[in-house]
Order: C-alpha cells, then sequence, then structure tokens
C-alpha cells in the first residue's frame, strides 16, 4: 500500500527518540507516512516507542561514540536500503552553571555528545544517502545558540556549533541533492527542561514570562517544524537555522 503523508514513503532516521522532541517527532513523521528508525541509548524506551509505530524499528546508540554512530547508520541501510532523511536530535544538558564554574567533565561531554555526535552523524547520513541520490538532514540546535545563554553556556555553545556545521554541510553537499537545516527550538516542555527547573526552581515561568507567545512549546509544535524542514515540500530550503521560540531571541 502506497503511503500518504509529508514524509512518505522516506526512510527517516530520529536520534534521541527516547523521549521529549525526538519521541514526539518519532510519532508525528510515522504518521506522516514515514518508515522511522529510532536512536538513543535507553532500549526499554526505544523498543516501548518502536512496538507503537508501524514499520518502526531502533538501534541502541551512543551519541558520544562515532564507531556506534557509524553502526547506525549502517543498520539503517542494511534494513532498508537507503536513508533519505534524518533528524539529528539526540543531546545531552549539564545542570545550570556559570561559564566559570562548568567541570571540565561536563564540558567534553556537552561537546563530545551535542557538538560532535552530530558532526559524526551528518558525516555518515551524506556518505550515505550520496550513494542513493540524495536527502534531507535536520539537526536540533536552541534558542541559545542564536542568544547568550548564561546558565547553560557550554550547551549553547556546542549548539552554536551545530548551526555553522549545518551551514557548512548544506554548502557542501548541495550538489549531490542533500538538504542539511537546523530547527532552533526555545522553551520546550520536555524532561530535559523539568531536569532545569529542578535545579533552578522558577526558571521556566521566567522564560515564559519573557516569551512573547507567552508559553514554552510542546514537544509536537516542534516536531512540526522538523517534519516541514525534512519534506519535499522545503525542496529550496536548505543552510537555514529555523528558531521554533515563540518569539523569543527577536
Amino acid at each position: 500500500m502506497t503511503k500518504t503523508g509529508l514524509l512518505a514513503d522516506k526512510i527517516t532516521l530520529v536520534t534521541g527518540a527516547s523521549r521529549g522532541i525526538g519521541a514526539a517527532a518519532a510519532r508525528l513523521f510515522t504518521a506522516e507516512g514515514a518508515t522511522v528508525v529510532l536512536a538513543a541509548r535507553s532500549e526499554d524506551a526505544l523498543k516501548a516507542l518502536a512496538s507503537e509505530l508501524p514499520g518502526a524499528s531502533y538501534v541502541v546508540t551512543d551519541l558520544g561514540d562515532k564507531e556506534s554512530i557509524d553502526h547506525l547508520v549502517r543498520t539503517v541501510v542494511e534494513r532498508h536500503g537507503r536513508l533519505d532523511a534524518a533528524f539529528n536530535n539526540g543531546g545531552t544538558a549539564t545542570p545550570p552553571h556559570p561559564l566559570a564554574d562548568v567541570t571540565e567533565e561536563d564540558l567534553d561531554r556537552v561537546v563530545q555528545v551535542n557538538f560532535k555526535g552530530v558532526f559524526h552523524a551528518v558525516a555518515a547520513e551524506v556518505k550515505a544517502m550520496i550513494a542513493t541520490g540524495g536527502g534531507a538532514i535536520v539537526n536540533t540546535s536552541s534558542v541559545g545558540s542564536l542568544i547568550a545563554n548564561p546558565a547553560l553556556p557550554a550547551y549553547a555553545a556546542a549548539k552554536r556549533a551545530v548551526n555553522s556545521l549545518t551551514e557548512s554541510a548544506a554548502v557542501t553537499y548541495g550538489g549531490a541533492g542533500i538538504r542539511v537545516n537546523a530547527i532552533a527550538p526555545g522553551l520546550t516542555r520536555t524532561e530535559m527542561v523539568d531536569d532545569w527547573e529542578s535545579h533552578d526552581p522558577g526558571v521556566i515561568d521566567r522564560i515564559v514570562a519573557s516569551t512573547p507567545l507567552g508559553r514554552a512549546a510542546a514537544p509536537e509544535e516542534v516536531a512540526e517544524a522538523a517534519a516541514w524542514l525534512l519534506s519535499d515540500r522545503a525542496s529550496y530550503v536548505t543552510g537555514a537555522v529555523l528558531p521554533v521560540t515563540g518569539g523569543t531571541g527577536i
């Protein structure tokens, strides 16, 4: 049966799929006709989500490890013969600290997953896509990459590096039929933000108070932006970093 929807018949990889924006994206992409492959470290969460989604499968992946990422992309191609779309959404954050109080361990982990993990994922994905004539990639950045983020300086810096990586990859691989974009979510009601609230009570209310739309995003709203950028509806969009912020940062 031919599928219908924004991502009809696209083999689509979603990293960071065990919760939050990634899990919402996996559900939306499936509803929009994609066959999804889920990746994260938590097998129990991946298995439970995959069981909900027709045609879905998963690969337990450490996004801080290049060999694990390479294995993930190879596995997608082995299972489905190609990779059409990839949503590089996996990431990690540390408790909020001013720059001078960020530990070396926390800095290394944030850079390893949030920047190097995306770098290695894009590298593996473009190789797979070149072999089959092109595709689309969306990387998850952050509003913190667009404006100062004194509470999470390492996280914001790694995400700003993702923006540069996105732009460079878009220029490098456009001729091969590969589009590379990023989304920069603002405050989104995910488990990561709940963790931030537990370390800094009241932070959610403070950010909401300065957001023009007056609320946080639902993960599903952020996923919609990624779905559009991955779809053929965005066929002439590449190298963009799309704010999904409710107006924050304007």
